[in-house]
């Protein structure tokens, strides 16, 4: 097992209950880009160093807009996280992506246009220079592999790959946008994928994702269309199997050896800075 490795768990809806962790403690933290989410609750998951945090808070009332990204993603790196591990509840956009099904996350579309992506903004605290981060593996490949072993152990019907599109919200998508995306090929719909993982890939923080299908969006003509009441009647069971498929997984990944990896990343993230003269 390698030394130092410490998962974060970025619960969004149904999956941010901290009963999952054992030794649980409540840690209030602060960074320079403001207050996360909410507190963060540390504990192990089958004796691995974990830290839990709820995306939209415990109590569900902050909006996927105005939830504080970076805050969130620099409290789990302070906290010295080498791997994120987080489910997004999101809509189908292909038909084989049926409600109830997991996806393991390889690529998004970025529809968002009010959000914060970088940490390297110039200002007191943040890091210096300009980082253009490069993007086109956003999801990191090792974590996702482990992600889908874990779920074909437990035998929840997974596809292995899936790309993103993330919208502003909090409104749904109107059935002309809906089939925009569709016909785009990309196979699910959120609002907070982005820029999560981006701001992870900043931070050099291993970063796998499980989309939790709940409904078919507003593509399709001969079905309800999404709302509220249909995605929450789902989201329990896909809670229940995306937690089921994190905590196969963190023994695994702790099991790994990262540390190439890991330094390969931070090589990255400095060539990819440009300082001031």
């Amino acid at each position: 097992m390698m030394t130092g490795v410490k998962i974060g768990i970025i619960g969004g809806t149904g999956l941010d209950d901290p009963s999952v962790l054992e030794s649980r403690q409540e840690l209030t933290v602060s960074t320079p880009f403001g207050n996360p989410s909410d507190v963060l609750i540390t504990g192990t998951i089958s004796g691995v160093q974990c830290v839990l945090l709820a995306r939209h808070g415990r109590k569900h009332s902050v909006l996927p807009t105005d939830v504080n990204y970076r805050a969130n993603i620099w409290a789990l790196k302070q906290q010295g996280c080498t791997h994120l591990l987080v489910t997004t509840a999101c809509g189908s956009l292909q038909k084989e992506m049926v409600p109830k099904d997991i996806v393991v996350l390889d690529q998004f579309i970025d529809r968002t246009t009010k959000r914060q992506q970088t940490f390297y903004d110039g200002k007191p605290g943040s890091p210096a220079g300009i980082l253009h981060i490069p993007m086109a593996e956003p999801f990191c490949p090792q974590t996702r592999a482990i992600l889908s072993k874990s779920a074909d152990e437990l035998g929840v019907k997974t596809h292995p790959s899936g790309t993103m599109v993330t919208i502003e919200g909090p409104r749904f998508s109107s059935k002309a946008e809906s089939k925009l995306f569709h016909s785009w090929g990309a196979d699910c719909i959120n609002m907070t994928t982005v820029p999560e993982v981006v701001l992870a890939q900043e931070a050099g923080i291993r970063y796998g994702a499980l989309g939790l299908v709940t409904d078919y969006d507003s593509w399709m003509d001969d079905i309800p269309h999404v709302d509220v009441q249909s995605v929450l009647t789902v989201v329990k069971t896909n809670a229940k199997h995306g937690l089921d498929i994190i905590k196969n997984a963190i023994p695994k990944i702790a099991a790994e050896d990262w540390s190439e990896t890991i330094q390969q990343h931070s090589d990255m993230v400095k060539c990819s800075t440009m300082l001031p003269h």
